[in-house]
């Protein structure tokens, strides 16, 4: 089972479901796939999608008007 398609974060990997080949954000990719598509990356690449992640989260936190609760 795949986590739900929600289109979230905007860093789209080509991945094969069920037989087909899709687009799926990196937040929308199981833990199987992260593994797969993370192996070999190296450090600039990680670096690169902690940013794309970190604009993500700020532009959900604006939108929704939301913030981290410490309760």
């Amino acid at each position: 089972m795949y986590p739900k398609k929600r289109n979230l974060d905007g860093v789209y990997f080509r991945v094969e479901r069920d037989g087909k080949w899709e687009n799926v954000c990196f937040t929308d990719l199981s833990s199987e796939e992260v593994e797969k598509i993370t192996a070999d990356k190296p450090v600039e690449w990680w670096k690169g999608l902690a940013l794309a992640l970190s604009d993500a989260i700020r532009d959900i936190g604006y939108v929704c008007d939301v913030e981290r609760s410490d309760r």
